[in-house]
């Protein structure tokens, strides 16, 4: 019972986290990361451990599911250049980031599990890199199916 207490209770802080987000304008996996690191620094916080296929069921099937709803088929055809631009620049350059970062950290941490890392918390799914990349203000062709309608 005390691993569902837990479990609510990181639903609980992810949902103010992203709300406190929105209030300040800020991409809210940003929040999310920054929230998970200080957890990870707090002295005494209790370990917690999701098993894989619950991780998936939970959290990563719903929201690239959500992502591919909002998606437009046409409009991903239309653009599939800038996009995979995008995505290959998005995840790429988080995860050479975090890498340079975690080794000038941590001069013993080799370059594999630097790499590793950086990949673990680049935004790999659509609704992550979207989030971040809003304010960017994509081209209006680039933009989602919903405002390219409006055109």
């Amino acid at each position: 019972m005390a691993d569902l207490e837990q479990l609510l209770a990181l639903f609980l802080a992810a949902v103010l986290l992203a709300a406190a987000a929105r209030r300040v304008g800020a991409p809210y996996p940003v929040f999310l990361a920054l929230g998970g690191a200080v957890l990870a620094f707090v002295p005494g916080a209790p370990q917690f451990t999701v098993r894989p296929e619950l991780a998936l069921a939970l959290f990563i099937a719903p929201v690239l599911l959500d992502a591919a709803f909002d998606a437009s088929p046409r409009d991903l055809r239309d653009n599939w250049v800038p996009v995979t631009g995008l995505v290959v620049f998005a995840v790429g350059l988080t995860t050479a980031a975090v890498a340079v970062v975690a080794r000038m950290l941590l001069p013993e941490l080799a370059w594999a599990p630097a790499i590793v890392l950086g990949a673990v918390v680049a935004p790999p799914d659509a609704a992550a890199a979207t989030a971040v990349l809003r304010h960017l203000r994509p081209p209006r062709g680039c933009r989602g199916s919903a405002e390219s309608a409006g055109r």
